[in-house]
């Protein structure tokens, strides 16, 4: 499709200052030479695979964090998580971009636990799909700004007509008040960061049916 196309280089192209973009920089630290393509790549592959689902439901995160999207390019996966996403839409695989051991994200870890179980497509998207950093600090995590959100909000809205879109999972706050900003039915779940691991697991478990472990 050629939307699903342009949509990522619409992505590809967003510049902000201190924001990391994953489908264009390069990490010197920690990314092979061709990182850029091999998360665009990562995208493409997943907005092409949920393309023929009747529905999809999508998960909504801030922004893309330096543990998980940044080096993955695939919003709330780490490199932990390529493999599960993959297997859940049926991908042969989805690539590493980075150099060294894989690293995990805590929050990763619990959206993961959750998806492992669901038999629905899910898509996994942020407010602002870049990653923010403070100042100086490229391997750091900021909350984005109201004109980051702004910018973001849109790549959301169009998912929104891309996709037969059943429902929207916000998960923590911040995603919450531009989610409800949408068209789509939605729904707010408690993020699983700052000590909210048990709470985001009961509620997903329940708005899924899947039994704890």
């Amino acid at each position: 499709m050629k939307a699903i196309e342009r949509f990522v280089e619409r992505v590809s192209s967003v510049r902000f200052e201190d924001c990391f973009n994953p489908y264009a920089d390069t990490c010197a630290v920690h990314d092979q030479k061709s990182a850029p393509n091999i998360r665009r790549n990562n995208l493409t592959q997943i907005l092409f695979a949920l393309a023929s689902a009747p529905s999809v439901d999508v998960w909504v995160g801030r922004d893309l964090g330096y543990k998980g999207g940044r080096r993955t390019g695939v919003a709330l996966t780490d490199e932990f998580c390529l493999d599960i996403y993959a297997s859940h839409l049926k991908l042969k695989t989805l690539g590493r971009a980075t150099n060294g051991p894989a690293v995990k994200e805590q929050t990763a870890s619990s959206v993961f636990r959750i998806l492992h179980g669901v038999d629905v497509p899910i898509l996994t998207w942020n407010v602002f799909p870049l990653h923010p950093y403070s100042c100086g600090f490229p391997l750091s995590n900021r909350p984005h700004t109201r004109e980051e959100a702004e910018v973001g909000f849109t790549f959301l809205q169009e998912l929104c007509v891309l996709y037969e879109v059943r429902r929207i999972v916000a998960i923590g706050n911040d995603a919450a008040q531009w989610v409800r900003k949408v068209s789509c039915a939605h729904l707010h779940v408690r993020h699983p960061s700052y000590g909210g691991q048990a709470e985001f697991l009961e509620q997903m478990r329940l708005l899924y049916s899947i039994e704890g472990k």
